[in-house]
């Protein structure tokens, strides 16, 4: 184990900015302990994998503590995982909604990663699908396929895995993608980037609109996927996920009382250039719910087709 204290110069909410990484309830990657005292997550770095404990002292220092080859890659970036880059005192709210957020959170930030695979297979397998859908499809990927979280047996929480890399999704059979619950079109993408992973990690070195464009060269990456992995991996403050089921809506009641759709949101939004994602991440963690008038859309199931 290494171990590594910071304290952030900044108010700091340490659930809220990591709580993004999160695939669903269950994700093997994660884990928050019930008492709330200390978040574990694993992930993959080029120096191999790594497994992260975090927690907060009552005088505001961070503790990390690493195990496995990418533990001090990853200690080293303890700062900017939880936003040291990042810049909120630019942004200006223009909705009373969004000042009072911002207003009530201001440890909200927006971390980075640095680390593009461990943020692309799970966007791609949340594209076009329910959440449900894609954190089962995430799960059966890394139990079956990845490794366990390096760590102590003793203490590092039971059942943790390392997202699976590259080399592991590549020799994933098909028949085990049909059973993981992933159709042919998100398992060519996903393949499509194993093939490639090296080269998609200089997206975090180019960041905003460049890296995103770096990631949608790739067939199956395209302005949603790209979004979701550069506000993880990089932080981006301005990469809004345009063409998602929910968020145009919500954004759309909250902020004007009606439903928008993507042309309707990128001009309410409009205003918060280069910081529109943060506006979005603002409406999301306000508590605010739309109001619902019908049946909730139902998750298929690969496996049975």
């Amino acid at each position: 184990m290494i171990e590594r204290e910071w304290l952030p110069p900044y108010p700091l909410d340490l659930p809220g900015v990591l709580l993004p990484l999160r695939r669903g309830r269950g994700d093997p990657t994660w884990r928050s302990m019930a008492d709330g005292h200390a978040i574990w997550r694993t992930s993959t770095t080029p120096d191999g994998p790594a497994t992260l404990r975090l927690h907060r002292r009552g005088d505001g220092t961070v503790v990390a503590a690493g195990w496995g080859p990418g533990a001090q890659w990853e200690l080293e970036g303890l700062p900017a995982l939880l936003g040291v880059d990042d810049r909120p005192e630019d942004f200006r709210a223009h909705h009373p909604l969004i000042v009072d957020a911002a207003r009530r959170m201001p440890g909200m930030r927006l971390g980075a990663t640095r680390r593009v695979w461990d943020q692309l297979v799970p966007a791609v397998l949340e594209q076009k699908v329910t959440g449900t859908e894609a954190h089962r499809s995430w799960r059966e990927l890394c139990r079956r396929f990845a490794d366990p979280a390096p760590g102590p047996a003793e203490l590092v929480p039971k059942g943790m895995r390392v997202p699976p890399t590259p080399a592991q999704i590549r020799d994933v059979p098909d028949w085990e993608w049909h059973k993981a619950g992933v159709d042919s079109a998100r398992r060519r993408a996903i393949l499509a980037c194993a093939a490639v992973a090296h080269r998609l990690e200089k997206a975090v070195e180019l960041r905003g609109e460049e890296g995103r464009i770096l990631l949608r060269r790739i067939p199956g990456i395209g302005v949603w996927t790209a979004a979701e992995i550069a506000q993880r991996a990089w932080g981006d403050p301005d990469a809004v996920s345009f063409g998602d089921f929910h968020i145009p809506t919500v954004v759309g009641w909250a902020l004007v009382g009606r439903p928008l759709d993507d042309a309707g949101m990128l001009a309410e939004l409009a205003p918060y250039v280069p910081q529109r994602h943060r506006a979005v991440r603002y409406v999301e963690a306000s508590g605010f719910r739309r109001p619902r008038f019908g049946p909730r859309f139902s998750a298929r199931d690969y496996r049975a087709m």
